[in-house]
């Protein structure tokens, strides 16, 4: 195992720790609101701390951007792109769904990547090259062949409802088409679950960096594939992603093609 996917693994059981603890504490955490249904919680915060100090403790000139604290500049060619809890509103809940997830990124390519589950203790993980894995296992994207049967993921606009409409054009042709759709409220669980074939793909509007690096890496490493709405890797920039595997991905971008204007699939 490459000595930074280690340290992904280390940091994200570290923050997996914040969270547990928070979890049996929930009359204890603090909330504040970033936007409309938009919210960060005192567990975020320390969360994403303790990922931080894990890899300062190795390697103290990365670059770092976290979802939380912003970006830290490094003199280094290697990146830490960081989540430390995805599905915030869903762990306020106590919705079973959210997880921490962690991508390095070494002059541009993604190279590794971890989704942690604490509720679960699933660690999904990969490196370039060296295929993925859920825990000490190693997992592949479904064989679903075609829409009909297929179960797949998504999210839907929850702050920004400026192209609800489009997407509710995607929805319906998806629902129609399809065994059902899922939106349980973490992207990067939902990624992490076309890697490991639970569900068969999965498509999304207007997401973070944070919110899908790491799942792309485990999803390519898994067999299956990711691309933006224009069908390049823009994803980190867009924020707009189709993840399949690679018999069910060609008939999920037909769709989004034909109900995604050209000017939201930039």
């Amino acid at each position: 195992m490459h000595p930074l996917l280690n340290i992904a693994k280390e940091a994200a059981e570290a923050a997996g720790h914040v969270i547990r603890h928070y979890q049996e504490r929930f009359d204890q955490i603090t909330v504040e609101h970033k936007g409309r249904n938009d919210y960060v919680s005192q567990c975020d915060f320390e969360a994403e701390q303790a990922i931080i100090k894990t890899i300062r403790k190795y390697h103290k000139d990365h670059k770092i951007l976290a979802e939380e604290s912003g970006a830290q500049n490094g003199t280094s060619p290697i990146e830490w792109i960081i989540d430390p809890l995805d599905g915030t509103t869903n762990f306020l809940h106590q919705f079973p769904q959210y997880a921490v997830s962690i991508a390095v990124r070494e002059k541009g390519k993604l190279m590794h990547a971890v989704i942690y589950d604490p509720r679960a203790e699933e660690m999904f993980s990969a490196s370039r090259g060296s295929g993925a894995y859920l825990n000490n296992y190693r997992i592949r994207v479904s064989e679903q062949k075609t829409l009909n049967n297929a179960l797949l993921a998504t999210g839907f606009p929850y702050h920004d409802f400026s192209y609800v409409d489009t997407y509710l054009a995607g929805l319906k042709v998806f629902m129609t088409s399809t065994a059902g759709i899922r939106r349980a409220g973490s992207a990067a669980l939902d990624l992490a679950y076309v890697a490991c074939g639970r569900v068969d793909g999965f498509w999304e509007f207007n997401l973070k960096p944070w919110d899908i690096a790491a799942g792309i890496l485990i999803i390519k490493e898994a067999g299956g594939f990711t691309t933006d709405f224009a069908g390049s890797e823009n994803y980190l920039e867009s924020g707009n992603i189709i993840a399949a595997n690679p018999k069910l991905f060609k008939e999920m971008a037909q769709v989004i093609s034909k109900t995604v204007p050209p000017e939201l699939r930039k």
